[in-house]
């Protein structure tokens, strides 16, 4: 039988090598206990079932897994998401990608965001925009299919969610506002975290030997997909803001400028059509 006091599975999970933040988060997932009750009552039973499938979420976490796949869930903004291993696990340096967009927008707007994955960029638009019309893509129907139940939940038939390779499935349409986090990571990418490299979807993180080939694919694109006025938007890598900026450059776009994150790294390229 395993440990059942609260004191003894957080003296587990240390045993196997997770830090007291990790196991003090997945209790209160897994228990739905607060942190205070966990602090100021160590002495705190849990059922043997709850306290067996702690512990197998511990062991799940000293493997390495994030912590977000475990609990199926993870916030952005001002909504919270479901996520699977079918979707990148959304971070706080995208959050730099929807504030500026809701900076460029009109009222009213017709807006694409690309490779959605979970939904979060979309649907943290439309919670902040009620008058835009917002499509989603994903190449991934596993991706596509979570990011349709947050809408679901979050935002009710106010995203267009579409399987597409990009543009492709899209027909002729045009847009005020083109967002995406496109996978923009080179194989071997020593910034890359191991539990990242190990969990997370490939197709979502690697383009090309540079990781730069769907950015490069995105503003060649562009000028075809923007209305006069319209802008794009791409999130990429810390060292990537110049060759984005030449990219969209050769696209004939204009305005064109590169944005930081907290961190005062180059995050997020954005320019324009000419109005």
């Amino acid at each position: 039988m395993p440990p059942q006091a609260v004191a003894e599975v957080l003296k587990a999970a240390r045993e196997l090598g997770l830090d007291r933040f990790d196991a003090e988060l997945l209790l209160t997932e897994c228990c739905g206990l607060t942190r205070s009750q966990i602090v100021s009552r160590p002495e705190t039973g849990l059922t043997a079932d709850m306290a067996q499938r702690y512990l197998d979420w511990v062991r799940r976490r000293a493997s390495g897994e994030p912590v977000a796949y475990i609990t199926g869930h993870k916030g952005f903004m001002d909504v919270e998401l479901e996520v699977t291993p079918a979707v990148l696990i959304p971070r706080p340096e995208t959050e730099l990608l929807v504030t500026t967009a809701l900076e460029l927008g009109a009222d009213h707007a017709q807006v694409v965001d690309l490779g959605t994955g979970s939904g979060a960029i979309a649907l943290a638009l439309a919670v902040a925009r009620p008058g835009w019309h917002i499509v989603a893509t994903d190449l991934s129907p596993a991706a596509l299919e979570v990011a349709r139940r947050n809408m679901r939940r979050i935002a009710p038939d106010r995203v267009e969610m579409i399987l597409s390779d990009w543009f492709e499935a899209l027909g002729s349409m045009t847009f005020d506002l083109i967002v995406a986090n496109p996978p923009y990571i080179a194989p071997g990418d020593q910034d890359l975290a191991e539990d990242v490299a190990q969990y997370e979807p490939a197709e979502a993180l690697f383009a090309g030997q540079d990781g730069q080939d769907a950015l490069a694919e995105l503003a060649q694109a562009a000028p075809k997909r923007l209305r006069r006025g319209g802008w794009i938007l791409l999130e990429h890598g810390h060292r990537q803001g110049a060759g984005v900026r030449r990219m969209l450059a050769r696209a004939q776009l204009e305005a064109i400028r590169t944005l930081t994150d907290a961190a005062h790294l180059e995050r997020v390229t954005i320019a324009r059509r000419t109005a």
